[in-house]
This record gives structure tokens, sequence and C-alpha cells, in this order.
């Protein structure tokens, strides 16, 4: 596919990255040309010095004949007018960031005249992952397939668990619940394990199942951790916002702890049931005196990675039950995984897997079976992706065992018609179907690229 990407900041250079592993022809804008060497030393792609919202830059920049044009410049008003104008130019589909909540709430009523494809907001985006960690905090992070009837769940087996030293199949015969642990993080190697495999205290497991399957196996093996009540936020941003907007209506009390007093007033205006306290949340003092020691969840959101980082590792260090830390930088994600932070989350990360499955579902939009949703897992080693089968194919039909399917593919959640199957050998895949299919190493285009 001829991609054009305007606007090589943090997410704009992760998208980029992304789609040149792809093997798309990508050409990359930004006004920037020490960005642009950069990308160009590190990447497969072109790139062009200049304004993304000039139509002569977008002609070099090859946008009248491009499949798609994703902008993720500074500014959505930048933004929007560049996907305006690509699409007046002739290209065929349009992304936009759209960060501003005022924005964003009207789209619905922009996208026409814009001529939007999709319009994409980060932070609110990101808002609905922490949140939903907050709703179920026993979980490190958690995914959604088939309009959320199907979670993939992160846990960290940590020395107390009951299942470590136990092989899958022993798992499955001792506690007799409908799920599948379909991705295994160990240190730094990643697998996709069958019955044989043995869990360790450390491991990353990644769980499929219904939320309710989930929940019961947790309260059976010991795991299920007390409801979130009270939250405190350091960072009184975008995402902070789109975040107490989630959790006030659900009974939780919510403080924000916000550096710059005009913003603090502007979140007592828009939150009026939460408590905005100004300060600074990196001082510890601060945090003691707003009841750190008291609070269910603590959430990191400033700007700047390492303060977030500091924040985290203090809360832990005073047995704050569930600690969230907003981190962009990738070798920093790395570290602080490493230290025992059980729940990092990133706004670009989660714009990029975005961004990257509308791409897969235009590749094979004639396909037999579309891509509805896909995640990157572990660092980008693995993918989750869902299918819908939409016609009878060669793979439809036969009991899984005798399908020949390639090494590190896995059907980990067939839905049909509501109900939620977690697949043994004998079921086959029917059209209608949804399926959400666990890869490592190779990336799928196609439900069929799991046939060897």
């Amino acid at each position: 596919m001829d991609i054009v990407i305007i606007g090589d900041g943090k997410v704009g250079h992760k998208i980029v990255r992304q789609l040149s592993d792809e093997n798309d022809n990508v050409v990359l804008i930004d006004q920037s040309e020490e960005k642009l060497k950069n990308s160009i030393n590190e990447l497969d792609i072109s790139c062009i010095v200049g304004n993304g919202a000039s139509a002569e830059i977008q002609k070099q920049a090859g946008v009248p004949e491009a499949d798609l044009v994703i902008a993720c410049a500074s500014t959505d008003e930048l933004n929007m007018l560049c996907c305006l104008l690509a699409r007046r130019l002739g290209a065929k589909k349009t992304i936009a960031r759209v960060r501003s909540p005022l924005y964003y709430q009207q789209i619905h009523l922009l996208r026409e005249d814009l001529k939007l494809s999709l319009a994409v907001n980060p932070d609110q985006v990101l808002a609905e992952e922490i949140s939903r960690v907050l709703i179920f905090p026993s979980a490190a992070k958690i995914e959604v397939f088939a309009k959320g009837r199907v979670e993939l769940v992160e846990v960290l087996l940590g020395s107390e668990s009951k299942i470590a030293g136990l092989s899958l199949a022993e798992l499955y015969r001792k506690y007799q619940i409908k799920l599948l642990i379909c991705a295994v993080q160990r240190e730094q190697e990643v697998f996709i394990p069958d019955g044989s495999f043995v869990l360790r205290v450390g491991d990353k497991i990644h769980i499929a199942s219904s939320h309710k399957e989930i929940e019961r196996f947790f309260k059976t093996v010991g795991a299920m951790r007390n409801r979130v009540r009270t939250v405190l936020i350091g960072g009184g941003g975008r995402t902070a916002y789109y975040l107490a907007a989630r959790l006030i209506p659900l009974g939780m009390q919510v403080k924000i702890i916000e550096q710059n007093q005009q913003r603090c007033e502007e979140l007592c205006d828009l939150l009026p049931k939460a408590t905005i306290i100004h300060g600074d949340a990196s001082d510890h003092s601060l945090l003691e005196e707003e009841g750190l020691e008291n609070a269910d969840a603590f959430v990191s959101l400033t700007g700047i990675d390492e303060e977030n980082i500091i924040m985290s590792m203090y809360a832990k260090a005073r047995k704050v039950s569930k600690v969230i830390t907003k981190i962009n930088e990738e070798g920093l994600r790395e570290m602080v995984e490493e230290m025992g932070m059980e729940s990092v989350v990133s706004a670009k990360d989660i714009t990029a897997n975005m961004v990257l499955s509308y791409v897969r579902a235009m590749k094979n939009s004639m396909g037999s079976a579309n891509v509805e949703t896909m995640y990157r897992l572990i660092g980008d080693k693995v993918e989750a992706l869902e299918f819908w089968i939409k016609e009878k194919t060669s793979y439809t039909g036969i009991p899984l065992k005798d399908l020949p399917t390639r090494e590190n593919h896995l059907v980990a959640c067939i839905v049909r018609k509501r109900q939620i199957i977690i697949p043994g050998g004998n079921d086959t895949l029917e059209m209608g179907d949804s399926v959400i299919v666990i890869c490592k190493g190779r990336m799928m285009d196609d439900l069929k690229d799991i046939l060897a």
C-alpha cells in the first residue's frame, strides 16, 4: 500500500516504524529536516521536508495516488486540514489524530465534511485502557475483542501464585474453567505455549476468555484483588480528564494533582465531582498529605516519563495496591517493567495499534475474513488479531486438529452467535465466526495465514 504520514513526532514515528515493517511504501512529511534524517537512517522510507498542509508538498509526497494519508502533526486543526486537502487531491482514505475534547465530541458532525475515514484520540483511548484495569485490578493489562465479549488479560505470576509450577494441561484439568493461556513472557523470551508448558513465578501470562470466566478463575486461584474505590492521579492533562470522566460515574472517588493553576480551574469546571489539587505530584510530601497510602490506585499521567516513573516507584513503596504508569519512551518502559512495575501504558502504542489494525483491514478487504481488531503485545513480539469470517473457505468446517497450522500460531477463541468457544481439536471455524488468533514473529494479514 502507498501510505503518507504527516508528522514525525512520537506517535507518527511509532506508526511509521510499524508500517515500514509491514513492507508498505511509506512517505513521511515533517518540517524538521533533522527528525527526518534520523528516520531515514533508521527506517526504509521516503521523506519530504515541508508543511503537510501545503498542496505542493502533498503532491511531492504522492498524496493524489495514496491509499491512505495519516495526519498526526502537533495540532488538531492542522491534522484535519491536512486530511481535507488530501482527500481533495485524490487520497483514498484519511486518518486524523484529534486530541481536543471539544473537537472529538463533535467529530461525527465534521467527519463527512472533512472526508475523514477515521479519527483517533490517543488520550481518550489510553483513558479507556486504564479504566478497564482499574475496574478489574487483578489484571496488569486488558485488551478487548468481539465488541467487549472477549478479553485478553495480562497477569504477572507472583511468588504466592497457586498456578506457578503447573503445566497448562494440569491447570485446565484442576480448575475446569473455560479460558486459554495463549502467550507467556519469561524474562526476554516469548512463548506460544502448549499443554506441556510449565508456568513459573515471574511469568507474564496472557489469558483469553470472557470477563466472567476470567473473574471466576482469579477467585478460584485466590488472585482476585479488592475493588478500586479511591484513585489518585498525578498530572491533570487530557488523559486525566478522560479517565476521571469514566471513573466518577462508576462510583470511584477521584483526586487529581496538577501543577498548572489555570488547568486546575478548568478541571474544576469540567469535573465538579472530582477533587482537584494545585501542586506538584512528584512532591512526595504532597502525595502523603493527599492520602497516597489510603488510595486503592495511583495513576501517573504527567508528560514526563521520568517523573511518572519516580511517582509510581514511590506509590509502590508505600504499598498502593494498584499502580499504573504512563511511559512513551520504549527503552524506559522495558526498564520499568524489569523493575517490577505491573501496569505500564503508552498512548503512542495504542494509537499505532489502532492505525495498524485499520491498515490490515484495508489490505484484506477482498479476502475471506476481515481484520476487526489488532493488538501488538510484549514489545511488539506477539500479535493478537480478531478476524470475522465472511464466507465459506478452505479452512471452514474442518476440525482444528486436522488443519495444518503454522508453528507459533494459535486460535485462542471463537465467538459464534454470542457464544464464546475456547477451542479444542474437534471445534471448527465457520462462516460468521469472530476468531481471535495469537501469533509470534510472522505477522498476519489474513486468517488463512495460520495455515502451514
